[in-house]
């Protein structure tokens, strides 16, 4: 380096001091690492997201990882991917890095990552919760969990009281269930209102693309595949530009923070997938999400969700009789398309006879208009509806 240089770095730190000392808020800058190996764009496009992320913001350092390229940026070495993620988890756990951007990663059950979207309608920026990882085995337990740490992701960048959204698909009644009972109890939340005219927290197509929630919750598999649309629908899919990226990684006790990108994420995403993850390390994302969940516990987090599981589990053992047909023009909404045959047998059990059909909206139970209250009474004492 030359002297100009080494005078400009000097003059740049000591401006950046004196600025701090002046607001107040003089703080460390957090290092955030990139591991810069296996990306299907080379190692080029990533140290050019890291000068793009240099240039844009100057809140934070970038550290990369793997081959020595460039000497614009510390660089940690490493021989291959596999070799990146070793050393990016050794600065990890020594405290060298805060948290650091990678190509996939494998992290352990209960941990998944919370995406973050610009959405085409109104350009809004939407987090979806979850992208890649599994928090649960079970579908509806886990898509409370993505709920939770949704919430917690959006907290870290600032939201104070993040509306949240459930996307319609399998299991979103059963998952509003459970929420709304946690927000009963005292977890503090706000659910949305789709834009559509019925509204509720259910969220449809429509509220995809304007960004109607803060945080909208959905299964990791479902959220991955919505997340590479909105990354690359401009582009035909091999090289994402939109957004920052598939998120850190949350956990009820996860330690360590790893947001990822994909291996066909080009540098303007990840350039932003950078500031994401700095302010998720300015802001201690991981330390907020703990502090979430265990509120959520005390709410009753675990033993909502049990409810909800062991009843689908009796419900599947159990043979019941149907009563004689009828005709049934009395339509009931709101019964998740996982329920709606358990639902079904809770009526014929009252010997109301009921039949599963599919609205415009999603699932409805169909039965006689003159059983349409008691029928409605049935359901929401045996906890198919709110």
């Amino acid at each position: 380096m030359d002297n100009n240089a080494t005078k400009a770095m000097i003059a740049e730190v000591f401006n950046e001091i004196a600025q701090g000392i002046k607001s107040g808020s003089f703080k460390k800058k957090v290092r955030i690492g990139l591991t810069i190996l296996g990306s299907e764009h080379g190692v080029e496009e990533m140290v050019k997201a890291a000068k793009l992320a240099k240039n844009k913001y100057g809140d934070f350092e970038i550290v990369l990882i793997g081959s020595k390229v460039t000497d614009d940026f510390e660089v940690v070495e490493a021989a291959d991917a596999e070799e990146g993620h070793k050393k990016m988890v050794e600065l990890l756990e020594k405290g060298e890095i805060d948290g650091c951007v990678t190509q996939h990663f494998d992290f352990p059950i209960g941990v998944s990552t919370v995406g973050r979207v610009v959405t085409p309608g109104l350009g809004k920026e939407m987090i979806l919760a979850t992208t890649t990882g599994t928090t649960s085995t079970n579908r509806v337990e886990g898509m409370v969990i993505n709920a939770i740490s949704g919430i917690s992701a959006a907290k870290a960048l600032g939201i104070e009281n993040p509306k949240v959204g459930i996307l319609n698909v399998d299991g979103a009644r059963q998952v509003e269930r459970i929420l709304g009972e946690i927000k009963n109890n005292g977890y503090e939340f706000e659910f949305a209102s789709s834009l559509r005219a019925d509204g509720g927290a259910v969220m449809r197509g429509n509220d995809l693309l304007a960004g109607t929630p803060d945080v909208m919750v959905c299964d990791s598999l479902t959220g991955n595949l919505l997340i590479k649309v909105f990354s690359s629908f401009t582009t035909g899919g091999n090289y994402e530009t939109i957004g920052y990226g598939y998120g850190p990684g949350i956990g009820s006790n996860y330690d360590k923070l790893v947001n990822i990108v994909s291996r066909a994420s080009g540098a303007p995403l990840i350039c932003e997938a950078l500031r994401y993850c700095a302010t998720c390390a300015q802001n201690k994302v991981l330390q907020i999400a703990k502090a979430e969940f265990t509120n959520a516990k005390k709410a009753g987090f675990q033993e909502e969700i049990d409810k909800v599981t062991k009843k689908a589990s009796a419900s599947t053992e159990e043979e019941v009789k149907m009563p004689p047909k009828k005709i049934v023009t009395f339509a009931i909404p709101g019964i998740d398309i996982l329920e709606l045959e358990d639902a079904c047998k809770s009526l014929w059990k009252e010997d109301i006879y009921s039949e599963s059909g599919m609205g415009c909206t999603g699932p409805v139970i169909l039965v006689a208009d003159d059983e349409g209250e008691k029928a409605q009474e049935v359901l929401k004492k045996a906890g198919y509806m709110s």
